[in-house]
């Protein structure tokens, strides 16, 4: 008994959830997976993508900011598909202040009503399997994925996770564009349903979309050549 209060003292001092062997397994198996993918070598055009938005309570996920809500969109062939999509909130209704809500158009009540942390982020990876994720300003996503892939599940998050920026590098070089408003407004995408997690991830699609098309019409085939051609530059 002694023990067992002191494992539960220790993991709830650590803040990792470990009580879902469930999870952990999916995400073992789905990490061995990862492990056998080559997506540099192949044409960037057949990659299996996954783009995503997260919509938090802050930017700092070691500060105690949340996950509030997730949206992804697939992209196959090169063809953002909008009838493969994934969305959920999150259950974090104290985290959700005043002005996030306005902004995002979230509520406390639907966040109340949400998966916890865990059985949300298990769902997005059970929807993105092994695919290369995309996402704008992807360290934003990257920082809170991995605090919270590993608070809530107790894995490492392996997935490798690209920034739109990373191609317009190559196709739009001369254009030192930032906001997702902005390359929307170069690419003549339109903006709808902003700040909401799904609606802004249907929007990175199509601007990794039009990425992809520049960078292919450049000569370049694999994210081997664009990083290649990256670090030529660097030297």
């Amino acid at each position: 008994m002694v023990m067992n209060n002191m494992f539960q003292w220790v993991r709830q001092f650590s803040g990792v959830d470990q009580s879902n062997p469930q999870h952990q397994s999916f995400m073992r198996h789905l990490q061995k997976e990862l492990k056998a993918e080559q997506p540099l070598t192949k044409p960037i055009s057949s990659l299996r993508i996954t783009v995503l938005d997260l919509e938090t309570s802050g930017f700092y996920p070691d500060g105690g900011d949340k996950i509030l809500s997730i949206g992804a969109v697939k992209i196959k062939n090169s063809n953002v598909q909008k009838d493969d999509t994934f969305y959920t909130t999150v259950q974090e209704p104290d985290a959700l202040s005043e002005e996030i809500g306005e902004l995002t158009g979230l509520k406390k009540e639907e966040l109340q009503e949400a998966p916890p942390l865990a059985d949300a982020l298990t769902a997005f990876y059970n929807f993105a399997q092994t695919d290369l994720l995309v996402a704008h300003h992807a360290s934003h996503e990257r920082k809170f994925l991995q605090h919270a892939t590993y608070q809530a599940i107790g894995t490492s998050f392996k997935h490798r996770l690209l920034d739109t920026s990373f191609l317009m590098k190559i196709a739009a070089p001369e254009h030192e564009l930032h906001t997702l408003d902005d390359w929307c407004g170069h690419y003549k995408i339109p903006v709808e349903n902003r700040h909401n997690a799904l609606g802004d991830a249907v929007m990175t699609a199509e601007l990794w979309k039009r990425a992809v098309e520049g960078t292919m019409e450049q000569g370049f085939e694999t994210l081997h050549d664009v990083y290649a051609h990256l670090n030529s530059r660097t030297r």
